[in-house]
């Protein structure tokens, strides 16, 4: 069984599998995917989440919403989230991170970057084996 369960909430397919193929680098993690907020809302209330990446720009309910929302649920409050966006959206880093996003990250990711980011909000030691 793993130790932490990683969402990741983004429209692009391409985007979710560059994402998803780095954090399952990280042992003892199981990562799920959402291709939007509103299916990311479904994930989280159905599953024990100890951290979320999204998008910022995506259909139906964007990634700033769905910071509002997961700040807004007793169950799920604390589980940190990390946004991911375009380098030159400053104005999405900034709304994100005043409603209660943890960390940012740039597209495009890099994988290292990704892993870094991950290990330290799961309080994961640097150097962490990695699969």
């Amino acid at each position: 069984m793993a130790d932490h369960k990683i969402l990741v909430v983004e429209d692009s397919s391409i985007m979710r599998q560059l994402l998803v193929m780095a954090l399952r680098r990280i042992s003892g993690v199981t990562v799920l995917e959402a291709s939007d907020g509103l299916e990311a809302l479904k994930t989280i209330a159905n599953e024990d989440l100890s951290l979320v990446f999204s998008d910022v720009n995506m259909p139906g309910m964007d990634g700033l919403k769905l910071v509002r929302m997961i700040r807004s649920d007793k169950r799920a409050c604390e589980i940190p989230i990390v946004m991911v966006t375009t380098e030159g959206a400053k104005e999405d880093r900034d709304r994100a991170l005043a409603l209660g996003a943890t960390a940012y990250i740039s597209k495009p990711v890099q994988g290292a970057e990704v892993i870094d980011t991950a290990c330290r909000l799961l309080g994961l030691p640097a150097g962490t084996p990695w699969n």
